[in-house]
C-alpha cells in the first residue's frame, strides 16, 4: 500500500473530458497520442508509476482549456502494446489530489504541483456506507439502465461491495463531465452515492441543463 510520504509533489496529468478515476477503482485507457506515449514512457521510469487523471474545463470567451482543481492519481498496473505502437493500459486509483499550479518544462505533456493532504483517507481501507439501501438502489439502477439502453452483469452488481459498486457506476455511467467532477469531489462514499442517485433520477426525468449538479 502506498503511504502519503511516498506520493510525489509533482505528477504528470492526463486531461480527459468525462474520464473519472476513483481510489481503489481501475480505469482502462487507450494511449496513442505522441505526447501521452511520451508521458507513459516517462511514467514507467519512476518508482510510483503515477499518472494524474483530471478533467479540462473551458474558459468562457477563450479557446484555452484549464484544468479542474481536483483530480485522481492512478498507479500504472497493467499495459499491453499493439503492433502499431499504441498502448492499452490500466490505472489503479490511489488518491485524489488538489492542483497547486501547473509546472512548466520541456515535456510535451502537462505536469502539476499537487497536494494530497485533503484526501488522506483515500489511502486507507475501503469506505463503508451505513445508509446504503442496496435493493432500492438496484431498482433505480435497473430503471436507469433500461432508459439509457445499457446492459450489465446484474449478478455481479448484487454481490459487489458498496464502494466498488458505487465507484464503478460513477465511472461507467454516461454522465456529463461536470457531473463526473461532482462525483469525484464527493467528500464521502455516502455523498457520492447520493450524488449518483440524484443524477440517475434527473436523467430519468429527462433532466435539463439547469438541473445538473454543480
Amino acid at each position: 500500500m502506498i503511504k502519503a510520504a511516498d506520493l510525489p509533489d509533482v505528477i504528470a496529468v492526463f486531461p480527459l473530458p468525462g474520464a473519472l478515476l476513483l481510489p481503489r477503482a481501475k480505469l482502462p485507457l487507450h494511449i496513442f497520442e505522441p505526447r501521452y506515449l511520451a508521458m507513459l514512457t516517462d511514467c514507467m521510469k519512476t518508482d510510483g508509476r503515477l499518472i494524474g487523471m483530471i478533467q479540462p474545463r473551458d474558459v468562457p470567451g477563450s479557446a484555452e482549456r484549464r484544468l479542474q482543481a481536483i483530480g485522481c492519481a492512478g498507479r500504472l498496473t497493467g499495459f499491453s502494446e499493439t503492433e502499431d505502437g499504441r498502448y492499452m493500459i490500466t490505472l489503479s486509483g490511489i488518491s485524489r489530489f488538489r492542483v497547486r499550479e501547473e509546472v512548466q518544462g520541456f515535456q510535451p505533456y502537462r505536469r502539476c504541483a499537487v497536494e494530497w493532504a485533503p484526501f488522506t483517507r483515500d489511502l486507507g481501507h475501503a469506505e463503508q456506507d451505513a445508509a446504503f439501501d442496496r435493493d432500492a438502489f438496484l431498482l433505480l439502477l435497473g430503471r436507469y439502465f433500461q432508459a439509457m439502453n445499457l446492459s450489465t452483469d446484474w449478478g455481479n452488481l448484487k454481490d459487489a461491495e458498496a464502494e466498488l459498486l458505487i465507484n464503478s457506476l460513477s465511472m461507467l455511467c454516461p454522465f456529463e463531465p461536470e457531473d463526473k467532477q461532482a462525483l469525484l469531489e464527493a467528500p464521502s462514499l455516502a455523498t457520492r452515492r447520493e450524488t449518483l442517485v440524484a443524477l440517475m433520477e434527473i436523467a430519468l426525468r429527462g433532466g435539463t441543463e439547469g438541473e445538473r449538479l454543480q
